[in-house]
């Protein structure tokens, strides 16, 4: 028999793909050497998809699950490499398993001395060796938790899924726990994506998830919570057209794990013109919100809001100083106007998606207002993206896809060269969004495919 010619190419794509993965989270590569690394990386990425739209029906599936699991893999390989922010929700599971509310102390407090070891918080002849991502206390030892004189910023959702890893695990195994957590979500999502993209049509949009560098790096070998979220999400828009109380159900729990999937509720919203129809959405999602909320409220003396407007302010999205926040928007206007044209632009976004979207397809609205929204804010930190990165693959517009990459870009270029690196990464994402939307109106430019199913034995219309 002979081996297809496109499914070997697109194999070969992929064990290049996970070989450089797995070095660059090894530590192989830094400062320029890292970012075209991960340039190469999404290279890569871009040719596979490509190659795979010419590999036959029957091999697209288990073609699909055998990369989406290789990628996945590569971000077991090593400790987290560009963040810290697992080491946070480990102490965070820890603290909570004690009995203690995760939003009433700071890790610094010495009143939670009793739950240190020496993985989060390091003896005295490391600290002084300086490692990379030590962060110091003030008796003189420090900690791999960033920012220790803070509180948690977490939402419940995510504080039990902290809790969660923390009970199942045992003991000594550090990093791994949150990591193989966090494999086996995204795996999740890839398997959902599938089973969606299949019923409409096409399960090859799904590559552009589970083939994604994105994926391991930020979700699996960083460990970022924002994968939960993005289960819970798309879970949310694959019912929410015709059974809007689950929908809702499902995006608040995705909302009260990470804020970042409230910018979904107007696709959601598609087609619901009538106010039952728009409360059977927003009553859920609140109600949801408020119940997981109202436990921490009653069992924590601090604010459940913990550093969330601490970390808005330092990460410049208060204003529009010298942060990388706004930058293509301050290209063009004063500073002093960013926020409150951002604020116009996103209602006027919310509610032409909640009016004219395709009720049957939600997540391309709910794309529409998460990519506009990363466009007029450019934030700095990739892992935000991993949501924008799960839309593109149910909706199938990969130019947004470089939005996705401008965050990781921003992310690891500022040491580098700044926020200039923002700014243009941004703009041409930017570029490219315009272009693709510009291609689509075209009368004989590409078409969204919105419920056509084929396969090698029928071609059925659904509603998915």
């Amino acid at each position: 028999m002979i081996p297809n010619r496109p499914a070997v190419a697109a194999a070969l794509l992929l064990a290049a793909l996970t070989g450089l993965l797995a070095d660059l989270l090894h530590g192989n590569a830094r400062g320029a050497g890292l970012l075209a690394g991960h340039a190469g990386a999404w290279a890569l990425f871009a040719a596979a998809v490509v190659v795979l739209r010419r590999v036959p029906g029957r091999t697209v599936v288990p073609l699909l699950v055998a990369g989406a699991i290789a990628v996945t893999a590569t971000g077991l390989t090593a400790a987290p490499a560009t963040s810290t922010d697992s080491y946070r929700y480990a102490w965070d599971g820890r603290v909570q398993a004690s009995g203690v509310s995760p939003y009433d102390h700071t890790p610094d407090d010495p009143a939670l001395a009793g739950l240190r070891d020496g993985w989060l918080f390091p003896d005295a002849e490391t600290c002084e060796r300086g490692e990379a991502d030590l962060a110091p206390l003030d008796d003189g030892l420090c900690t791999r938790i960033n920012r220790p004189a803070v509180h948690t910023i977490y939402p419940p959702v995510a504080e039990a899924w902290f809790l969660l890893v923390h009970v199942l695990s045992p003991d000594g195994v550090r990093h791994k726990a949150l990591q193989t957590a966090a494999a086996l979500l995204a795996l999740a999502v890839t398997g959902l994506l599938i089973v969606i993209d299949r019923r409409r049509g096409d399960p090859r949009r799904a590559a552009l998830w589970a083939w994604c560098p994105a994926v391991p790096v930020e979700a699996v070998n960083n460990a970022h919570v924002d994968v939960l979220a993005v289960l819970l999400s798309v879970a949310a828009l694959a019912v929410v057209a015709h059974h809007r109380v689950t929908g809702g159900l499902l995006l608040g729990l995705a909302v009260a794990t990470k804020m970042l999937p409230a910018l979904l509720v107007p696709g959601a919203l598609s087609g619901a013109r009538r106010p039952r129809a728009v409360l059977a959405v927003l009553v859920p999602v609140a109600a949801t919100v408020g119940a997981l909320y109202l436990p921490y409220v009653l069992l924590s003396r601090e604010s459940v809001l913990g550093y969330l407007s601490g970390y808005a302010q330092e990460e410049g999205y208060d204003d529009a100083g010298a942060s990388g926040r706004y930058a293509l928007l301050r290209l063009v206007l004063p500073d002093a106007w960013a926020v409150p044209v951002v604020a116009l632009v996103m209602t006027a976004v919310a509610l032409t998606v909640w009016w004219r979207a395709d009720p049957e397809r939600p997540w391309s609205g709910a794309l529409v207002t998460t990519g506009t929204a990363f466009l007029l804010l450019t934030p700095g930190y990739s892992w935000y993206a991993l949501l924008l990165v799960a839309l593109v693959a149910l909706d199938g517009r990969w130019e947004w896809l470089g939005v996705a990459l401008a965050g990781a870009t921003a992310y690891l270029a500022a040491p580098l060269v700044g926020h200039g690196a923002a700014t243009a990464a941004y703009g041409i994402a930017a570029a490219a969004v315009c272009a693709g939307w510009w291609t689509r109106r075209r009368p004989d430019g590409p078409r969204p495919r919105s419920g056509t199913t084929t396969n090698t034995h029928t071609t059925t219309t659904t509603a998915a």
